[in-house]
């Protein structure tokens, strides 16, 4: 019943009339979706487009939460995750709790073509960048140190733990074990200004289509962790029958779902590119009504769209899209439900 009513309904969503080749990339990050228009107008791949836009927000970092000097974890220190897949071959690359390394969407590319695996995470991660070639560097900057200096005098809230308390004065532990029975869980601030990612999708006029992901993760995350952006199916999911999709927002909880591989399948039934969006943002919305995240998707034809769920930080969605529409990327936006 539900997936009837968004086949059904689809054509009263659909934002985007058909036009090739198309860029659409989450958030206001021009210069990013310039860059990957840059290379599909000069001839370029739909990988190479993915790769350069991605690289862009990372070189800038877009808001604070994509590439260095941004998100510092409990430790204070930056690490970077990455995805980009090519719908056409289903190859992808990841990397995840990146150290040292700029170019995570790069090294993500490295893994895809020169190994025969798919995810490489951690510090083994930034060997394997280092062995390709790509430059070890600090990515901690004064912005950073900031962030993590003024969340310890703070406190140390938000620390993302549950079931545990603090040994010390300071809830920035170290922890203890508690009984789930007594411990509820402190307040979660996730929201645009505390973790983001940029997702893109490219598709050329033969049909090509690729989908890539970049980001510097969520604010004083527990060492280690890893959102939803490098996760297949979870931050993007791109096949060359069908189409691509892209997610940003909270990881932890929208990975759960898999939105961006939903998002394909449902326009692999035949719904609008609008529509899949809205229907996997709705399938989290289920459980986490008050979730932050938004979703980009586009088909083979080069129809577009997108969704968002009304949050406390998020009643619009803004994204990007570059198509012969327009000579410049163009700003759109969706009102979120």
């Amino acid at each position: 019943m539900f997936l009837s009513f968004f086949l059904i309904s689809s054509f009263s969503f659909s934002l985007g009339q058909a036009s090739l080749p198309l860029v659409v990339n989450t958030w206001p990050f021009k210069s990013a979706a310039t860059s990957a228009w840059s290379v599909l107008r000069s001839g370029g791949s739909v990988l190479d487009a993915v790769e350069k836009g991605c690289a862009r927000c990372e070189v800038e970092q877009c808001d604070g939460s994509v590439g260095f000097g941004g998100s510092p974890d409990e430790s204070g220190e930056t690490t970077l995750d990455a995805l980009i897949m090519n719908g056409n071959t289903m190859e992808v690359g990841a990397v995840a709790d990146l150290r040292r390394i700029k170019n995570a969407i790069g090294v993500a590319r490295a893994v895809m073509e020169r190994t025969e695996h798919t995810m490489l995470v951690g510090e083994a991660a930034s060997v394997f960048a280092e062995n390709m070639g790509f430059v070890a560097e600090d990515l901690t900057t004064n912005k950073s140190l900031n962030i993590f200096s003024l969340w310890l005098k703070g406190n140390c809230q938000p620390n993302y733990r549950k079931n545990v308390s603090p040994d010390a004065s300071k809830s920035c532990g170290p922890y203890r074990p508690q009984a789930v029975q007594t411990q509820t869980r402190g307040p979660r601030h996730v929201g645009i200004h505390s973790h983001d990612t940029i997702g893109m999708i490219a598709l050329d006029q033969n049909g090509h289509i690729a989908a890539g992901t970049s980001t510097n993760g969520l604010n004083h995350k527990v060492p280690g962790r890893v959102g939803d952006s490098p996760i297949i199916g979870a931050g993007a999911y791109a096949d060359g029958s069908v189409g691509a999709a892209a997610a940003t927002g909270d990881g932890d909880i929208m990975m759960r779902f898999l939105p961006s591989y939903l998002a394909v399948e449902l326009m692999r039934a035949g719904a609008d590119p609008s529509a899949a969006c809205k229907s996997a943002i709705s399938r989290i919305k289920r459980h986490y009504s008050d979730f932050f995240g938004a979703v980009i998707c586009a088909n083979i034809t080069g129809h577009y769209g997108a969704a968002c769920n009304k949050a406390p930080s998020l009643t619009q969605f803004h994204f990007m899209v570059s198509n012969p529409e327009s000579a410049t990327p163009i700003l759109k936006s969706v009102d979120c439900f």
